[in-house]
This record gives structure tokens, sequence and C-alpha cells, in this order.
């Protein structure tokens, strides 16, 4: 076990929620993220909640990298998501809006997917290619 997936295992077992937390590094800017790494977790998301704080998001963790797929079922309201492939790397980044149960596809293969605030990308002017680092690695699932 590595240190970093000892630190995860450590947050998920004194985390007062069900989601363990992680900050990262989005295209030079910090992020503070809730982390969805079991196949629960990435099931329920962002579901049934009032919003995001403001510089917050939810970085959703996959033992592979595949095409993904994301919808906003219970989500009332609006995200952008980042898609990124193994190496953290942005491959698409595109809005996804409240209660919307059509399918927002990665476009390209992706590991990782993030959500933030409607606008957080462009705010920051990350876009595609940038760089995610800090990712918690998870022991596979």
């Amino acid at each position: 076990m590595t240190a970093r997936t000892a630190t995860l295992a450590l947050l998920l077992a004194s985390c007062g929620g069900p989601f363990p937390h992680a900050t990262i590094d989005v295209g030079g800017k910090t992020v503070k993220v809730e982390v969805a790494a079991t196949p629960e977790l990435r099931a329920r998301g962002l579901m049934n909640r009032d919003g995001l704080s403001t510089g917050h998001g939810m970085i959703f963790i996959y033992p592979d990298e595949a095409p993904r797929s994301f919808w906003m079922k219970n989500v009332p309201f609006p995200l952008d998501i980042g898609f990124a492939d193994a190496t953290g790397r942005l491959v698409h980044v595109t809005e996804m809006k409240p209660f919307d149960t059509s399918s927002t596809p990665s476009l390209y293969p992706a590991k990782y997917a993030l959500e933030m605030n409607k606008g957080w990308f462009q705010k920051n002017q990350v876009k595609k290619g940038a760089q995610i680092t800090g990712i918690p690695e998870v022991a596979p699932k």
C-alpha cells in the first residue's frame, strides 16, 4: 500500500460523511474535492444536494481508462465536468444541466471526472489539455 493509498484509506475511515476529501491541483488552481472512488460513491455523486461550495468539487476515480458518461439525475444545480485521462490530462470539458437525465459523454477515454460549479473551468481559464495533479491513489475495487 502506497502512502497516498494509506492516506485515502485513513480519510475514508475518519471522514464525517461517506466521501473522503482531498486537495488537488487543476491547471494551477487548488481545488478541495470529495473523492468518489467506489462504485457506490460514484453512483451517488452529487445527487440530492443543494450545491457545491465555491472552489470545491467532486472527483470520480475509476480503476481504468475508458469512455465515460454522466447524467444529472437528482442534481438540482448546473455543473461543469472535466474528463481526464490516466495521466490526469483534461481531454474534454463541458456543461451539465440540472436534472438532465441524458448522457454527457467523455468523448475520449477517461479515468477521472471532475465536477465543479458551472463556469468554474472558464473563470479559472482551465481548458482541455490542462493537468490535474495530486489525485489520490486508490486500491482497485
